[in-house]
C-alpha cells in the first residue's frame, strides 16, 4: 500500500460523520488577556488571514506561503517543501515586499531556497495580510508586486486584577502521501506588566508520490533503495524551529523582544540541482511602540544571521560518465562512486548571508479624520558564498561565486489617509530609497590545474573581466501610491488606484560572473533547469500598475461579489537571453528543446489580468448552513521586446467550494480547476502543462479547548503538473548541464489524506 492511502480510510469515514468549513474558526479562549496598544492599520489589503482561518489551515500545510491559496491573485512558485516562493498576479519571490515580524529578510541562497517565509512555521502565525501592486509606502519598498506582511504572536499581557496567567497550546498532524508528520508546542506567562512567550515547532516528511505512474527515471532514495515509479524525487525535507518572546508595559509604552532560531537539517528541491542539507537562522529584534494624544510610534531594530549548506541530496546521483553507483545507505549528500574514474566529494556550496535593519515610523491624527504617516528605514546586508574545493574536477583551490558582497538601503516615506467624507477613503504616499550594492573580486577554481580544459580559461577570462570592472551602483528609488475607495451604498464599494514602485535587482542578478555552464546552473532562483549569469549592467525594474475593483453584497450580507482588473508595465523588467559562454556574447541562435545557459538582461514587460471572487449562502435550517464560495483568476505576462511569454505566469484557474457547518461540525468540499498552460517563456524552453481538476475534502471539529481537523488532498488521485513548478531535475547527473532529461515539468502530489489535532490550555 503506498504512503497516501495510509490514512484514507479514517479521514473519510469521520469526514462523512458531519461536513464543515475549510475556514472554520478556532474555538475561542476565554477572555484571559489584554494586548498592548497596536499602531493604526493602513486601508486597502487584498486580502488576509486570521488565527481562525490558520488554525484551519495548519494540519494540511507545514508550507508557510501556501496559507495563501484561495486569496485572490496569489500563485505558488514551487521549491522545497517548506520553501514555496509566493507570486502576486504574476510576480513572485524579491519582486514582493515579504516581513516577518516587520523584518524585511533576505534569501542568502543562489537557489532562494530560504526565502522569507521558509522562517516561520504556520503554527507560529497569528496574522497574514497581502496587498497587490498599489500597497501603501508605508508598508514597505524596493518591491513592485505587492507586499506580504506576516505576524507572530503579538505582546500580551494578564487583564488588570487577574495576576499571573499562564496559557498555552500543543498539537500535531500527520499526513499519508508523504508520510509527513509534525508538532507545536506554544506557551505563555503573562502578569499585568510583562509577559513572556515561547512557540517551538517540528516537522518532517519523507518524498511526495505523484497519482499514477510518473516514471521519471530511475534513482535511489536516502536508504539506498531504488525510488518507486510514482515518487517525486528529492521532496522530502526537517526543520525544527524556536521563537521566545519577552514584553514589558508601562502605560501607553511596551517594549517587545525577540529571539527566533530555525535549523534545517535537510530540504530536498526537486527543480534545483542541489539540495539544501543545512540551513540556520538566529534572528534577534528590539520593538517599542507608544501611544500619545496625537498618535503612535513604533521603533524597530533587528539582526538576522544565516549559514547556508547545499550539496546532492541522496535522490540526486552524481556523476561525470555514464555509469555510477547509488550513494551510500542512510548518509544525506553522499556521492556516488563514478565506475573507472576518481569519485568526486560531492560539491559543497557554502553561504552565509548577515542582515542588520532598523525602522522608525509615526502615524498621527492631522485632523478630525486624516492621519499622516512618517518613516524612516535602514537596511544593511551582506553576503559571501564560496564553493570549497571537492574531487578531481572542482579544484584546487575555491570557487567565489560572491565575495564580500554588500546590498544597503536607506528609505524615507511619508503617507497621508484621508476620510473627510464618510463615503470617500484616500491614501496618497511617497517613498524614496537609495539602494547601494557592491561585491569584491573573485577568482574560479585553479584554472592552470583542475583539468577542465578550454572552460579552465573561460574563468579566469571572466574573473579577470569582472575583477577590472567597477562593481559599485547606486540606485536611487522613487516609489509613489494613489488609491481612492468610494461607497455609494452600503451595498456597494467601488475602488481605484495607481502606483510607481521601483525594485533594484539583488546580489545574484548582479555578481554573479562565470560562463560556466556548472556555476551557472548554481545561480538559478527560478527551478527552469537552465544556468544564469550575473549582470553588472542592470537597471532597477520601474514599474507602473493601475487597478480597478467593484464589490456588492447583499443587504442582508446573504451573498458577496467582487471584481478586480490591474495592468502593469515594467520598464527594466530583469528577464533573460541565451548565452554563449565560449564566445562571452549572446546566443546566435536560439537553442531549443534542452537547457541553456542565460544570462540578465533589462527588457520591457507587461502583465494584465483580473480576479473574480465571492460567496453566497445557500441555506440555513436544521441540517445547518451551507454556502458556496469561489474565486476565479487570470493573469497574463508579456516580455514587449520578444513579444514572448513571461517565465511561470499561472494560467486561468478556479477554485469553487461548498460549504457546511452544523455545531461544532463544519467543512467544505472543494474542486480546483487550472487551465492548459500554453504561453510559456520560450528563451528558457519553459514546459508547457496540461489542465487539471481536482477535488478536495476538508473537515474539523471543535470540542471545549480542542480542535479536529481532516481531509483529503486530490480526493481522487489526479496525476497533474504544476504550470508554475519548474523543471523536474530532482534526480539524475544534476552537474551537466544537459545530464537530466528536459521537458519533465514537477508532476504535482497524489491522494494525501491528513489529520491534526489541538489543545489549548
Amino acid at each position: 500500500m503506498h504512503p497516501h492511502h495510509r490514512l484514507l480510510p479514517a479521514a473519510v469515514a469521520l469526514a462523512c460523520t458531519g461536513a464543515t468549513t475549510a475556514l472554520a474558526q478556532t474555538q475561542p479562549l476565554p477572555p484571559l488577556f489584554v494586548t498592548a496598544p497596536r499602531a493604526a492599520s493602513v486601508p486597502g489589503p487584498l486580502g488576509g488571514l486570521d488565527g481562525g482561518d490558520i488554525a484551519s489551515r495548519r494540519a494540511r500545510v507545514s508550507d508557510t506561503a501556501r496559507l495563501l491559496e484561495g486569496i485572490p491573485g496569489v500563485s505558488f512558485h514551487s521549491a522545497g517543501g517548506l520553501s514555496s516562493l509566493p507570486a502576486i498576479h504574476g510576480l513572485a519571490d524579491d519582486r514582493l515586499r515579504i516581513q516577518v515580524d516587520g523584518m524585511d529578510l533576505v534569501s542568502s541562497c543562489p537557489n532562494h531556497m530560504n526565502p522569507p517565509l521558509s522562517y516561520v512555521d504556520p503554527a507560529q502565525l497569528r496574522e497574514v495580510k497581502v496587498w497587490s501592486g498599489i500597497a501603501p509606502v508605508s508598508v514597505g519598498g524596493d518591491a513592485i508586486g505587492g507586499a506580504i506582511v506576516v505576524e507572530t504572536a503579538p505582546p500580551e499581557f494578564a487583564a488588570p486584577g487577574q495576576g499571573t496567567v499562564a496559557s498555552g497550546t500543543v498539537g500535531a498532524y500527520a499526513r499519508g502521501n508523504n508520510a509527513a508528520r509534525g508538532a507545536s508546542l506554544s506557551a505563555r506567562v503573562l502578569g499585568e506588566s510583562v509577559g513572556l512567550s515561547y512557540s517551538g515547532t517540528y516537522a518532517e516528511a519523507d518524498d511526495a508520490v505523484a497519482a499514477g505512474d510518473f516514471k521519471a527515471g530511475t534513482s535511489t532514495d536516502r536508504a539506498g533503495r531504488s525510488l518507486a515509479r510514482d515518487e517525486i524525487g528529492s521532496t522530502a525535507y526537517r526543520a525544527r524551529n524556536h521563537l521566545v518572546g519577552l514584553a514589558v508595559r508601562s502605560g501607553p509604552h511596551v517594549l517587545e523582544a525577540k529571539a527566533g532560531y530555525q535549523d534545517v537539517p535537510y530540504q530536498l528541491y526537486p527543480n534545483q540541482r542541489m539540495d539544501m542539507l543545512g540551513n540556520t537562522q538566529h534572528r534577534y529584534s528590539l520593538r517599542y511602540l507608544g501611544e500619545a494624544a496625537w498618535g503612535t510610534a513604533e521603533l524597530r531594530a533587528w539582526h538576522e544571521k544565516v549559514d547556508h549548506y547545499m550539496d546532492f541530496g541522496a535522490d540526486k546521483r552524481f556523476w561525470y560518465g555514464a555509469q555510477s553507483q547509488p550513494p551510500a545507505a542512510g548518509v544525506i549528500g553522499s556521492p556516488c562512486a563514478p565506475v573507472g574514474m576518481t569519485c568526486a566529494s560531492g560539491m559543497p556550496m557554502f553561504s552565509a548571508g548577515r542582515t542588520t535593519g532598523v525602522v522608525a515610523k509615526a502615524d498621527a491624527a492631522i485632523a478630525k479624520a486624516d492621519r499622516l504617516r512618517l518613516g524612516a528605514e535602514l537596511q544593511r546586508y551582506s553576503l559571501d558564498e564560496w564553493w570549497p574545493p571537492s574531487g578531481g574536477m572542482m579544484s584546487p583551490g575555491t570557487f567565489d561565486n560572491v565575495r564580500d558582497g554588500r546590498r544597503d538601503r536607506d528609505a524615507l516615506f511619508a503617507e497621508w489617509e484621508g476620510r473627510r467624507d464618510p463615503a470617500w477613503v484616500t491614501l496618497l504616499g511617497v517613498r524614496h530609497e537609495r539602494v547601494r550594492s557592491d561585491a569584491g573580486a573573485v577568482r574560479g577554481y585553479d584554472p592552470a590545474t583542475n583539468g577542465m580544459g578550454m572552460m579552465a580559461s573561460w574563468q579566469k577570462r571572466d574573473a579577470d573581466a569582472f575583477n577590472a570592472a567597477g562593481r559599485a551602483r547606486t540606485d536611487r528609488n522613487w516609489d509613489a501610491t494613489a488609491l481612492a475607495r468610494w461607497t455609494p451604498a452600503p451595498a456597494v464599494e467601488v475602488e481605484a488606484g495607481a502606483a510607481r514602485k521601483v525594485r533594484s535587482p539583488n546580489l545574484y542578478q548582479r555578481y554573479t560572473w562565470s560562463t560556466w555552464s556548472m556555476a551557472a546552473v548554481m545561480n538559478n532562483t527560478v527551478g527552469d533547469g537552465n544556468g544564469y549569469v550575473g549582470n553588472l549592467d542592470l537597471a532597477p525594474e520601474k514599474a507602473v500598475t493601475v487597478s480597478a475593483a467593484v464589490a456588492w453584497r447583499a443587504d442582508d450580507d446573504a451573498w458577496r461579489l467582487r471584481l478586480a482588473a490591474h495592468h502593469t508595465r515594467v520598464a527594466d523588467f530583469i528577464d533573460a537571453v541565451q548565452w554563449n559562454p565560449a564566445a562571452n556574447a549572446p546566443a546566435a541562435a536560439r537553442v531549443t528543446g534542452q537547457f541553456s545557459v542565460l544570462k540578465y538582461v533589462n527588457v520591457a514587460a507587461r502583465l494584465k489580468g483580473a480576479d473574480l471572487s465571492g460567496e453566497a449562502r445557500l441555506a440555513k435550517g436544521p441540517l445547518g448552513e451551507f454556502g458556496l464560495q469561489g474565486l476565479v483568476s487570470w493573469v497574463k505576462g508579456e516580455n514587449r521586446d520578444t513579444g514572448e511569454g513571461l517565465y511561470a505566469i499561472m494560467p486561468l484557474n478556479a477554485r469553487l467550494a461548498l460549504t457546511h457547518a452544523l455545531g461544532p461540525w463544519q467543512g467544505a468540499l472543494e474542486w480546483v480547476a487550472v487551465a492548459r498552460k500554453d504561453t510559456v517563456s520560450t528563451v528558457r524552453n519553459e514546459i508547457p502543462t496540461p489542465g487539471y481538476g481536482l477535488v478536495n475534502l476538508r473537515a474539523s471539529w471543535s470540542f471545549g479547548q480542542a480542535r479536529l481537523d481532516f481531509g483529503v488532498e486530490n480526493l481522487f488521485d489526479r496525476f497533474h503538473r504544476l504550470p508554475t513548478g519548474g523543471a523536474y531535475v530532482g534526480q539524475g547527473s544534476t552537474m551537466s548541464l544537459n545530464g537530466v532529461p528536459w521537458g519533465i515539468a514537477v508532476p504535482g502530489p497524489g491522494r494525501s489524506a491528513y489529520a491534526g489535532a489541538s489543545w489549548s490550555f
